[in-house]
């Protein structure tokens, strides 16, 4: 846990017993914000100024900030259905595209027991795993694949507007004697992967980052290509083959990196609407919101495009929340804590008041910033990522991941990676066959398969 000249633990001043204003009723509100394929440090709040963020830097500043939160899986498929039901892909099963929860897995997912509990419950957006049933929440609309939509008189409305306007509708048109749960899968900032534009913004953008001139990461070059594991590093990974799509001359990566933080401001503006409409109704102060990225994002570092991989990149997301059991005054915080998407279910249960069921593997990360006293967490966690249509298109990953170390295998090529992060942040050396690692990667390979068995 670190200050870095914002507010520090010690000066958390809390009411009651974690309790929300009396003022205000006794279950709160509770807003999940999801983005799609937006790594941690593509926020202006994270440390990167050119980035027009704004409202989601305002939420961060009235909040806390997690520098360290990862994913135990970057596909938006099985991070979706992990985000549902707090558990790993080895224990809730989703490893494809469109299959669904069975219905006895969704009654164990934040949403079902938020409305058994007596919340109104609403969906907008990406959905990502199969299909909404019907009644599985009060409000719902679904839809992703495509920048531009036909809205009800037959013209195109831009995914991101669409994801604005159903949030507003659900939240002008709730019950007012309700708590309620609303959760918005925005479609932003995933490609459209089979148009030539890729990042398909809306014309009004345009003016956004026109001048300026975006930086290339120093591990985009084919040195950093060639370090990789071989079968990576092949024009038959679908990494590289989306890298060619986007950022295969200095003349298409900046214009696609472009596009790419246009459609990223244009989901920060819809935010801006949504957190407007909770102050208008009056309920921005009883409301829990936590907005995070689905996985994580290769912008053409180790000269590949998407995520998947156990790098960096990949696994770390934004985690920013707002939370009315802190008081005003004990705001803007950043932990550096590991708060993995396995924890965002039972976060949400606890916060509603319900028991949190046993079948969640994840912890209710509240208590990081909300206990007065230390607060044991974990220090390391296991990735796992399974095999998408083959092992040369995307293959099998594993990884054991702590603050300093990585320790990564490749299952089908039986392959291995260690990084030390602290002196190797960029993880440009495979430090695998170093005799000075030996004994570090016996431990870590020893801890690697006891937490694998745990997520099983």
């Amino acid at each position: 846990m670190k200050s870095s000249g914002l507010i520090s633990l010690s000066a958390i001043l809390l009411t009651g017993n974690f309790a929300y204003s009396q003022s205000q009723p006794s279950k709160p509100n509770i807003i999940f914000l999801l983005a799609d394929d937006l790594r941690w440090n593509s926020l202006g709040c994270m440390e990167n100024p050119m980035l027009q963020t704004q409202n989601i830097d305002e939420l961060s500043r009235n909040g806390i900030r997690f520098t360290n939160a990862c994913v135990t899986t970057a596909i938006s498929m099985v991070s979706r259905a992990t985000l549902l039901t707090g558990q790993y892909m080895s224990r809730h099963g989703i490893k494809n595209f469109g299959v669904p929860l069975s219905e006895e897995a969704f009654s164990q997912t934040y949403p079902a027991i938020l409305k058994r509990a007596g919340y109104w419950t609403g969906y907008v957006g990406k959905y990502g795993v199969g299909k909404i049933r019907d009644k599985s929440f009060d409000f719902s609309t679904e839809y992703e694949g495509k920048h531009w939509l036909p809205d009800e008189n037959g013209d195109s409305i831009h995914v991101t507007e669409k994801n604005a306007r159903d949030a507003l509708e659900f939240l002008k048109d709730r019950p007012k004697d309700k708590p309620f749960l609303l959760s918005v899968g925005f479609f932003a900032t995933h490609a459209q992967d089979n148009h030539p534009d890729q990042y398909r913004y809306q014309p009004e953008s345009e003016k956004f980052y026109r001048n300026d001139v975006i930086p290339v990461p120093e591990t985009a070059s084919d040195t950093f290509l060639k370090s990789l594991p071989y079968f990576l590093a092949t024009d038959a990974n679908e990494g590289r083959i989306r890298w060619h799509w986007r950022f295969d001359t200095p003349e298409k990566y900046q214009k696609y990196m472009k596009a790419y933080y246009r459609m990223l401001t244009e989901m920060d503006l819809a935010i801006g609407r949504i957190i407007a409409e909770l102050k208008n109704q009056g309920v921005y102060e009883n409301s829990l919101i936590i907005f995070m990225g689905d996985n994580g994002y290769f912008l053409g570092e180790h000269g590949l495009a998407d995520k998947w991989y156990p790098y960096e990149e990949s696994i770390r997301v934004p985690l920013i929340v707002h939370d009315p059991r802190l008081s005003s005054k004990a705001r803007n915080i950043v932990n550096d804590e590991f708060v993995l998407n396995i924890d965002i279910a039972p976060t949400i249960v606890a916060a509603s008041g319900q028991p949190v069921p046993e079948g969640m593997q994840g912890e209710d990360f509240s208590k990081l910033y909300l206990s007065k006293k230390p607060v044991k967490w974990r220090m390391d966690f296991y990735y796992e990522h399974p095999v998408v249509t083959n092992e040369n298109r995307i293959p099998t990953s594993e990884a054991l991941v702590t603050h300093t170390e990585k320790y990564i295998y490749w299952p089908y090529y039986k392959y291995e990676e260690y990084f030390d992060l602290k002196s190797d942040p960029f993880e440009k050396h495979n430090g695998i066959g170093d005799a000075v690692n030996i004994k570090k990667i016996k431990v870590m390979k020893k801890r690697f398969e006891e937490l694998k068995e745990k997520a099983q």
